[in-house]
């Protein structure tokens, strides 16, 4: 069998945890601190900008077509294929000045493009629609990870919602740190990766959460700390695994996926690494700040007895 961790660990998760809500706090920090200065960099989606769509009678060579677009330096371009690829999504950043210099641009992307294909739609995306896809788009991602706290709190108990929200927060806004500090394009593809981080964040908590709550029910000692760490050594195994499968098959995208999947696979690959971290160092080590769980456990148990 293969184990890239051996099955008999005893490392001690819980006494290691300063140093890991330090490095929480310093990624946090960096986070706010970037956002501060230098923002995001709004892709086309949120700023605005231009949308040609366009039906050919052959297959469209996406990468020779991006490459012609680009060579007109109308600035950001994003391609998307549809139909087979014969049909074909552009998207170019809104140009500076008017609405004469919008459709001055849309006729250079016909005259590049030659004939043959057939305009199904062409739209000008103003910055007032941007702003309002940007902030759905955040709240999307705010009540997802609401929703998947309240949800684990029906299930277990509320402590672990509140420990599990705060690290899925946490990695998702960690994330949104590494778009601010790369200045890497944030678009609803972005958002895409931070909901897929967030229930990908969920799943690996909730395991080790799920062999804790086993284990209190199981174990007499009121040590919680080693309950957490026994746990946390179990799972460990199965959380690595995890984590270097889902990067195996996250690597080719980043390497040879092209410029539209370089940020989504970047981003997922961040957020991987710090969401596993999270999920051994951090979120389990929470608990150790609430009220008790073992007379929760208990008093379920005695009535289900009774």
């Amino acid at each position: 069998m293969l184990r890239l961790v051996p099955e008999d660990t005893k490392i001690d998760f819980v006494g290691k945890r300063w140093w890991a809500f330090g490095f929480t706090l310093f990624l946090m920090v960096v986070t706010v601190i970037s956002l501060f200065i230098s923002g995001l960099n709004l892709g086309i989606d949120f700023k605005g900008g231009i949308l040609v769509e366009a039906k050919a009678p052959h297959v469209i060579d996406v990468g020779v077509l991006r490459s012609d677009l680009t060579a007109l330096h109308l600035g950001e371009v994003m391609l998307q294929s549809f139909d087979d690829g014969t049909g074909v999504m552009i998207r170019l950043q809104r140009q500076e000045g008017g609405e004469e210099e919008q459709q001055r641009a849309v006729q250079l992307v016909r005259e590049k493009m030659g004939q043959g294909y057939d305009y199904r739609r062409v739209e000008v995306v103003g910055p007032t629609v941007g702003r309002e896809l940007f902030h759905a788009g955040l709240m999307a991602t705010f009540f997802a990870v609401l929703a998947i706290g309240a949800y684990v709190a029906m299930r277990f108990e509320w402590q672990f919602g509140i420990a599990i929200f705060l690290a899925t927060l946490h990695d998702v806004l960690v994330t949104i740190g590494l778009y601010s500090v790369l200045q890497l394009d944030f678009n609803l593809t972005s958002v895409a990766a931070l909901l897929t981080l967030a229930g990908y964040s969920t799943n690996d908590t909730v395991v080790v959460f799920d062999r804790i709550r086993e284990m209190l029910r199981r174990q007499k000692t009121d040590d919680l700390s080693k309950t957490i760490n026994m746990a946390v050594n179990q799972t460990l195994s199965r959380t690595v695994m995890t984590g270097v499968t889902t990067m195996i098959a996250l690597l080719p995208l980043l390497v040879f996926g092209g410029e539209t999947l370089w940020n989504f696979s970047l981003a997922l690959c961040w957020g991987i690494t710090v969401g596993t971290f999270s999920s051994v160092y951090v979120a389990a080590s929470m608990l150790l700040y609430m009220p008790p769980l073992r007379r929760v456990e208990q008093g379920k148990l005695a009535k289900k007895t009774a």
